[in-house]
């Protein structure tokens, strides 16, 4: 993979103290087999990073990968239109990844249109401390 296809480490969310920071300011939205999450970043200006969470219960590590990919994508298409200064990490409930370049722009637009509605709600500026503490509950099947 070159450089230019992948995604700088400026552009993500690394540490699990980021993803904790993000699940506790407890601003979503969801829409088909998405859940974004957003928190501001503590830097104004800085630019928007995306944290991944594709768990087992989606499926095999084949279709995990591909929900990543088609992730990595649709991200890649709309991150300049995204609000600027916000971390956002977009969680996978369930089904199989849409296909083709149909399917990334409809994971595109499910991401731009997730962002708009958790960044422009009331109260979405305040920020959670780093303390690296738990994430929220997991609902059981």
């Amino acid at each position: 993979m070159t450089p230019a296809a992948g995604l700088p480490r400026s552009a993500r969310l690394t540490r699990p103290a980021d993803f904790a920071r993000v699940y506790a300011v407890r601003r979503s939205a969801s829409v088909g087999p998405l859940v974004l999450y957003a928190a501001k970043n503590a830097l104004p200006g800085a630019p928007v990073r995306l944290g991944m969470s594709v768990s087992r219960r989606i499926g095999s590590a084949v279709v995990r990968n591909r929900w990543k990919r088609r992730l990595r994508e649709a991200y890649r298409a709309v991150r300049t239109a995204l609000p600027a200064g916000n971390d956002l990490v977009v969680v996978v409930r369930s089904g199989p990844p849409p296909a083709g370049a149909a399917g990334t722009r409809q994971v595109a637009d499910w991401i731009g249109s997730l962002a708009a509605r958790v960044v422009s709600r009331p109260g979405h500026e305040r920020t959670a401390p780093v303390t690296g503490g738990p994430e929220p509950p997991r609902r059981r099947r």
